[in-house]
């Protein structure tokens, strides 16, 4: 884990010292990905936020890629928010993640709206919470198949199942 860490590490610098390079990079990736997908008789998506949450939807990566589905997990709620309301790219699918400071209203508030929001819970998945049915975020990591509304849960690995901040919850708050 430590080698793809320094691996993430070195492309944000390089995305933030040298973002025209970065994105050259990245189109020639997308393209061969693409290449692979369909010599596998696959569909080719793409995930581009995996320890970050950077606004991809405002490069022309997305926006010149019509055809080819991107998506990502994000914090930020007006990101989220404007997702919602038609005005991000129709090939970018976002998942809002909570956060140990994210009150239940927002939660509420974002899947009545229908958009889906990601939980880690401790050591198993209700299936609801608060009344919102919840799907095993784990069985793959294609959310735009998820449907609307829903919450997204995930179990809690590596660290987080030692978390005591709020962002993992516990069974007795489901």
């Amino acid at each position: 884990m430590h080698c793809v860490q320094e691996a993430r590490i070195r492309k944000t610098k390089w995305f933030f010292e040298d973002r025209a390079a970065f994105l050259a990079q990245l189109i020639k990736e997308v393209k061969s990905g693409v290449k692979s997908a369909r010599k596998a008789q696959m569909n080719p998506c793409f995930r581009f936020n995996l320890t970050s949450d950077l606004p991809w939807h405002e490069l022309s990566v997305i926006t010149e890629n019509p055809k080819l589905l991107f998506y990502d997990y994000t914090k930020d709620k007006k990101r989220m928010l404007r997702y919602l309301n038609g005005e991000l790219p129709p090939n970018y699918y976002l998942t809002y993640s909570r956060s140990e400071e994210t009150e239940d209203e927002e939660i509420h508030d974002l899947c009545n709206k229908g958009g889906n929001v990601a939980i880690v819970f401790r050591d198993h998945l209700p299936s609801e919470w608060q009344g919102i049915e919840v799907i095993d975020g784990d069985i793959n990591d294609l959310r735009f198949l998820d449907g609307h509304g829903k919450i997204v849960g995930l179990k809690a690995k590596g660290l987080g199942k030692k978390d005591e901040t709020g962002f993992v919850l516990e069974p007795c708050q489901i």
